[in-house]
């Protein structure tokens, strides 16, 4: 069984860290963007199976980068989860119907993070945490 690929587009090197450790524990393969333009080429470059997406990005936000893979006919496809730190109320439903498939608010839920990440793309029950080292480290980073 090949590992699924997860592309972060994160501007925080400690979250990115998180995700990373978490991810590698369930054995995706993640890959790392920081802003719109990088995250649109590494979309490009290795077709994720998933996004994890920050709204709160520099040279744009994250809403620039939905519709930009919403508009690739070869990307549109591609499920993105939103994790921001911005206001829940005003966001949520906007990331919603740009074309995210789920929004989470920072700092996310391990558990909530990887069942969301487990439906999105298909595998049952993959996504509770076997080994709460991993999460650990990742609560430890986000605080």
């Amino acid at each position: 069984m090949s590992n699924k690929k997860i592309l972060i587009v994160e501007d925080d090197s400690d979250v990115r860290l998180g995700y990373h450790i978490l991810l590698k524990v369930k054995h995706y393969d993640t890959f790392f963007a920081k802003d719109p333009l990088s995250s649109l080429s590494e979309a490009h470059k290795h077709r994720p199976d998933l996004i994890i997406l920050d709204l709160g990005l520099p040279a744009g936000d994250g809403f620039r980068v939905i519709d930009q893979l919403k508009a690739a006919s070869h990307l549109e496809a591609i499920p993105i989860i939103v994790v921001s730190g911005r206001d829940i109320h005003t966001v949520k439903a906007r990331a919603l119907m740009s074309g995210a498939n789920a929004y989470l608010q920072k700092p996310a839920d391990n558990a909530e993070l990887l069942n969301t990440i487990s439906q999105l793309i298909g595998e049952s029950g993959e996504g509770a945490p076997q080994d709460d080292s991993a999460s650990r480290r990742l609560s430890e980073v986000n605080t």
